[in-house]
């Protein structure tokens, strides 16, 4: 017999007393698509428009929308998103990172998670035609500066 989980959510986390930082993160993913389809991304591009204009718009959205999605995030005022793509061709793979700042009383890791999350998920959806297996992978938190915690940075 299958034992129960007991969960016991606590629910947001009280920041009131926290002070007011400035708060960067900058996070990454990627996905991996056929040669074949890589080649149609750089060349002709999905017909339902301009994959990465697309991708970055969704990027900054779902940055600013984290609190609608996580359940547990604060809604926070971001003071810029930033998206970058970067175009692999010798394994067929897009790179994307997002850079999220906010001054405030928590951290914007979700948000920039979010923002990579989005916009892979875009390019996926926007080249599925071309190749429904591709992959999206490697979804990390890349560095992170401000907040009592402190800084962090991947190795």
């Amino acid at each position: 017999m299958a034992k129960k989980i007991q969960t016991q959510s606590q629910g947001m986390v009280d920041i009131s007393g926290k002070a007011v930082t400035a708060r960067i993160a900058i996070a990454s993913g990627s996905i991996t698509m056929s040669a074949k389809a890589f080649k149609i991304l750089k060349t002709t591009g999905s017909p339902k428009g301009d994959v990465f204009a697309t991708a970055k718009v969704a990027a900054v959205m779902a940055a600013k929308s984290t609190p609608a999605i996580i359940p547990f995030c604060h809604p926070l005022m971001l003071n810029k998103v930033n998206i970058i793509f970067e175009s692999l061709p010798k394994i067929s793979m897009i790179t994307v990172m997002a850079q999220v700042k906010s001054d405030g009383k928590t951290g914007v890791e979700m948000e920039a998670l979010t923002a990579v999350s989005a916009a892979c998920l875009t390019v996926y959806d926007m080249m599925k035609w071309a190749d429904p297996a591709m992959v999206i992978s490697d979804i990390k938190l890349l560095e992170k500066r401000g907040g009592k915690s402190g800084d962090y940075q991947r190795g």
